[in-house]
């Protein structure tokens, strides 16, 4: 894991290294142990790392091939690489023990074609300093960033959007973005940023640079990888979690694993205790006090007598008002919730005990975790006139799950399209006309909220909402110089899953009931047990009830700045916070967008 970032000027003009030096100052976090520049011509290539596998300086970035003809700058890991090293040992002279080497090597041997033989999360470039060609790509699902600046003089990259900035005159809002963020609660749906000039490689997709042209292609097809409808039995989808744990073991330092006690998070912590007997592994949480409705500690000490070393945080308020703004512009985009703050305290508390954390996003979405994809598997029953089975899985749901979610979005799916794109003048604190200039930019409604299958939602999850998660998993780690692996989103075992019919994962109104199953007998019985879901969350309603944030909103409320921006109905923002204040009402989410858009605009549009 490391920061990677680089300039091409397409206009020919040779690339000045104190602009490449630049973009590295705000990358540091990602790679304390090491840096370095590659300068050709109008090629500039640059790299900080952090030391994972190898930690000699034999694994210096930017990495040079032994015919010196090619550079590479990577970021991520490659965790067949040691079978890849073997297949490629009679090719290539390895000198070191990385898995960058092994990563250039198989460019030099299949050219384009060794991404599919990857088994990985990565950004990455490599150039040829011969013909002249830059080649990037980006890891399937998207767990590794990779952000560009394009115009007809130059291109720009860097693992970070910070790293951009500092080549820019003026930054620009994206208000389309913006409007999505406040209305539909979503961020990372498409290429486009919070910054109208800055855009990401689109997971999955690969870049190519020759002559001065950008060209980009999607090289993995999630979709068409899939075998669907195979079914895949609990102890074959064990074994294949299994196996991509341990492949994700792989390392030069200390390995822990971030534990949030629920069932996603504690199936990785069993494999490991339990297939791998890494009982002296640590583990890392967050908790807040039997009494909040946020804690899980009731489920993560399940694991005391399994492991000997567990290290617990409890974010307050206090703490939280002290780094909201270190938070915020570490991520350099907003976020919907506060929920990614207590995984930015849990990497805090991780940092200097471990270097890499085993974490388990992307369960929900392969798995149909969330209530809404019950809600979305009765409508499919129902479309496919089996009313029993919908009968009776509803009948389930209201049993065995204690929210009630599910009913409510099957509602809101069998709406017709034209009211779900009006659904968000429901909330009275957006300007209405601020939502009457930019809701007819937006698609998002039609392209995550209205799945036709449990299969198509899936899918829809992993092509439009994952990343978030992922980039937020990533921004939250490297703020703290940790690398994060996800053993879920092993390509292998997602499209296994993805391959299997929407009864396999949801059943008798329990969700992700492959994983149960497979779990069963491994997972401690309260855990295995539980319907309820929490997540890395906080108790952050209460958070804004506090004299700090009770203040500080009222001034950022009274602000000139807030004012003249024209996103928000400020009167009515007014209102709804001395509501929240009152506990008349939860308008915790509201207010965070407010405090997070603002504070945004303040740090990098204004």
């Amino acid at each position: 894991m490391c920061g990677i970032a680089g300039i091409v000027n397409l206009s020919g003009e040779p690339v000045d290294s104190r602009l490449i030096r630049s973009m590295l100052t705000e990358l540091k976090h990602r790679g304390p142990d090491d840096e370095g520049i590659f300068i050709h011509n109008n090629v500039g290539l640059g790299h900080v790392r952090l030391s994972i596998l190898d930690l000699s300086k034999a694994g210096h970035q930017p990495m040079k091939s032994n015919d010196e003809t090619h550079w590479i700058v990577f970021n991520g890991e490659i965790y067949n690489y040691l079978e890849l090293k073997q297949e490629l040992g009679f090719k290539y002279a390895f000198k070191t023990k990385t898995d960058t080497e092994v990563l250039l090597a198989a460019y030099l041997e299949w050219g384009e074609a060794c991404l599919s033989r990857l088994n990985g999360d990565f950004a990455f470039v490599i150039y040829n300093q011969e013909q002249n060609i830059l080649f990037g790509a980006r890891d399937r699902f998207g767990i590794k960033p990779f952000y560009y600046q394009c115009d007809a003089n130059r291109f720009v990259f860097a693992s970070e959007i910070k790293a951009l900035l500092p080549l820019n005159g003026k930054n620009v809002a994206n208000e389309k973005i913006i409007f999505e963020y406040l209305v539909f609660n979503r961020t990372d749906q498409s290429e486009e940023t919070f910054f109208q000039s800055v855009f990401k490689l689109q997971h999955g997709h690969c870049i190519r640079i020759e002559n001065g042209v950008v060209s980009c292609r999607k090289w993995y097809d999630l979709q068409a990888s899939l075998q669907y409808p195979t079914r895949l039995t609990p102890p074959e989808f064990r074994y294949e979690l299994t196996r991509s744990v341990g492949l994700r073991l792989r390392s030069d330092v200390p390995v822990g694993v971030c534990l949030s006690g629920g069932i996603d998070s504690s199936s990785i912590a069993s494999v490991l205790s339990q297939e791998y007997q890494l009982h002296g592994l640590k583990t890392f949480s967050a908790v807040y006090g039997r009494s909040d409705p946020a804690d899980e500690s009731r489920f993560i000490d399940c694991f005391k007598p399994i492991f000997r070393n567990m290290y617990a945080v409890t974010p307050s308020a206090e703490v939280f008002y002290s780094e909201f703004t270190d938070f915020i512009v570490s991520h350099s985009e907003p976020m919907p919730g506060v929920s990614p703050y207590a995984q930015y305290k849990v990497m805090q508390l991780a940092q200097g005990k471990v270097a890499v954390t085993l974490d388990g996003q992307g369960a929900d979405e392969m798995l149909g975790g969330y209530n809404y994809f019950y809600g979305c598997y009765i409508k499919e029953l129902l479309f496919n006139w089996r009313l029993l089975a919908a009968a009776r899985e509803s009948v389930g749901c209201y049993r065995n799950n204690p929210s009630k979610e599910a009913f409510l979005y099957l509602g809101y799916y069998l709406l017709p399209e034209f009211m779900k794109r009006r659904s968000g003048k429901g909330n009275s604190c957006i300007s209405k006309n601020f939502h009457r200039r930019l809701s007819a930019l937006s698609t998002l409604g039609s392209d995550l909220h209205n799945p036709s299958s449990v299969h198509d939602f899936c899918l829809k999850h992993f092509e439009f909402k994952l990343e978030h998660l992922l980039k937020w998993d990533d921004m939250n780690s490297m703020r703290f110089s940790i690398e994060s692996r996800i053993p879920f989103l092993d390509h292998i075992l997602v499209e296994k899953t993805l391959s299997v019919p929407s009864g396999q994962l949801l059943k008798n109104g329990t969700s992700k009931y492959l994983l149960r199953e497979a779990m069963k007998g491994f997972l401690p019985a309260p855990i295995y047990s539980r319907k309820d879901k929490i997540g890395f969350a906080t108790p952050a309603d209460e958070w804004l009830r506090t004299t700090p944030f009770i203040d500080y909103v009222n001034e950022l409320l009274n602000s000139e700045s807030f004012n003249e921006r024209g996103y928000f109905n400020v009167a009515e923002c007014r209102r709804k916070h001395l509501r929240h204040i009152n506990r008349e009402t939860n308008a915790a989410k509201d207010i965070w967008k407010w405090i997070n858009l603002e504070v945004w605009s303040r740090q990098f549009i204004d």
